[in-house]
């Protein structure tokens, strides 16, 4: 089923071990009274895997997100928990009450002491919480309205923040338009609602949105950079030219804007002035988020400077251990353009021993712009780990017919329904991917049939959401694919069989 799933064949007289959630839940525990908090966090994030949806494992893990200062993953949890998990958790609201409070938005740390307080009246939490109250209101005696409607505004902005890292452009649209009501003169909302816009493939929309913002707002720098990314992706490369030099004159005071503007320089693979920008902020004292440590090893490494391109790409990874392979001297990275635009990962994926990649490695060629040259220059019928299943796609791939309602024609149009959503396939939507082949390939070992490719995409999303820790709810994930409860529902059992 994986690509693990070989190890777990008993050979001989060896005994398997397989641990439960409850061991690894008893392991993170003893690492966290040891304040062992990394070690713990791998521990219960494993337990939830094999136990997801148990809310004891899931607050546990939420706590020491607290311990470690990473609040706002630790509000993740607390909130999946009382709105798919278990409403009558209270304590979660004091939990989520100190996380706000630390992250100084006191009025939606009220909001939630205020709940635990309400709901437990002689709960374990009484006292902090009473307590909690008392420094809040002291807090209070310094805001205003005006701070506490920042408070909400930061608020919205993160959560649009995390929907569009996550992919979940839909929803980021319908919040950043809700800002962009409230906020009429907050540009930086109006950017990240021409991104959104942009990643669900509205170039028309985001376009006008940009507009919008250098009409009302002449040389906003932010819409600028927004607008030769949009070029550059487009492959527009007269307009490209145009604003590149433009912004090349450009000399930003405040550190976000050098931020965007080295970031943007980096993403065209203009590495020098990103460089001269990025580098320029560290040596200054900023500590950048993993995002700009990513483009700073970037840049560094293609203007030559291989070695502290290095010690860089050690920083993303401390922040941020899933960017693993996406290391700028690595042949696995996928191009700006994602895996299926990068030959050589394909390549790869078709000599893997495991068919879910090699799957996956013939749907890429599917669905790229280089598919002929891969096609004209790879005898892929001389493939001998093919199995009849693979070389059939190879078959459709060649010719261009698709077999309709055929279990592989089903295989393929509900990875063409994940890759509306998801694209340029990066290392975290390849993820996706695999999941769906995975469940795909034990189908068609045992048989089994199921003909509707978009809840079959729905329910391979909704678990993979799962497995990353995301919040998402059945009902939210129905309604972006446009079916049932019930159908996601159905859908969602009969994907997770094949995962057993």
């Amino acid at each position: 089923m994986s690509k693990n799933s070989q190890a777990k064949k008993s050979q001989g007289q060896l005994l398997s071990f397989n641990p439960t959630g409850e061991y690894y839940y008893s392991k993170g525990l003893k690492a966290f009274h040891r304040r062992d908090f990394r070690k713990a966090v791998k521990y219960l994030q494993r337990a939830m895997q094999l136990e997801p949806g148990e809310p004891m494992i899931v607050c546990q893990l939420a706590i020491i997100y607290t311990e470690l200062g990473e609040y706002q993953q630790s509000n993740q949890l607390l909130h999946q928990i009382l709105e798919e998990y278990d409403e009558d958790m209270v304590e979660c609201h004091y939990f989520l009450a100190n996380n706000y409070a630390h992250l100084g938005f006191f009025k939606d740390a009220f909001t939630h002491v205020n709940l635990y307080l309400d709901l437990e009246k002689n709960g374990e939490f009484v006292d902090d919480a009473e307590e909690l109250i008392d420094i809040l209101t002291l807090e209070a005696e310094e805001l205003d309205e005006e701070l506490y409607e920042q408070d909400d505004l930061m608020i919205k902005q993160e959560q649009a923040r995390d929907m569009l890292e996550s992919g979940n452009f839909q929803k980021a649209v319908e919040l950043l338009k809700e800002v962009t009501s409230e906020f009429p003169e907050y540009w930086s909302a109006y950017n990240n609602l021409a991104l959104a816009y942009f990643y669900l493939g509205e170039i028309e929309k985001a376009t006008k949105v940009l507009d919008e913002v250098m009409k009302l707002n002449p040389g906003n720098l932010q819409a600028l950079c927004n607008k030769l990314v949009f070029a550059y992706f487009q492959k527009n490369t007269k307009e490209v030219h145009s604003i590149k030099e433009a912004l090349k004159k450009v000399v930003p005071i405040l550190t976000e804007q050098q931020v965007k503007l080295g970031a943007t320089f980096a993403i065209i693979g203009e590495y020098e002035p990103a460089y001269f920008w990025l580098r320029r902020l560290q040596k200054q004292g900023y500590e950048g988020d993993s995002s700009f440590y990513y483009w700073l090893s970037y840049a560094s490494y293609f203007t030559g400077r291989e070695q502290i391109s290095h010690t860089f790409w050690e920083k993303v990874i401390a922040i941020n251990p899933g960017k693993k392979g996406l290391e700028p001297w690595s042949d696995e990275h996928p191009t700006a353009n994602g895996f299926e635009e990068h030959v050589p990962s394909i390549l790869k994926k078709l000599e893997s021993e495991h068919a879910e990649e090699r799957m996956f490695g013939l749907f890429l060629i599917s669905i790229s712009d280089k598919k002929e040259d891969i096609l004209s220059t790879t005898d892929l019928t001389k493939n001998n780990k093919f199995s009849r299943l693979e070389n059939q796609y190879v078959d459709m791939i060649n010719t261009g017919k698709n077999i309709e309602n055929s279990p592989l024609s089903v295989a393929h149009e509900t990875a063409k329904v994940l890759y509306k959503r998801y694209q340029p396939i990066g290392t975290v939507e390849a993820g996706l991917f695999l999941l769906w082949f995975t469940v795909f390939v034990e189908m068609s070992k045992q048989n089994v049939s199921l003909a509707n490719h978009t809840a079959l995409a729905s329910a391979v999303e909704y678990l993979w959401t799962k497995l990353r820790n995301e919040k998402c709810s059945q009902k939210e994930m129905a309604e972006q694919y446009n079916i049932s409860t019930s159908t996601l529902q159905k859908y969602i059992k009969r994907v997770n069989d094949f995962l057993q």
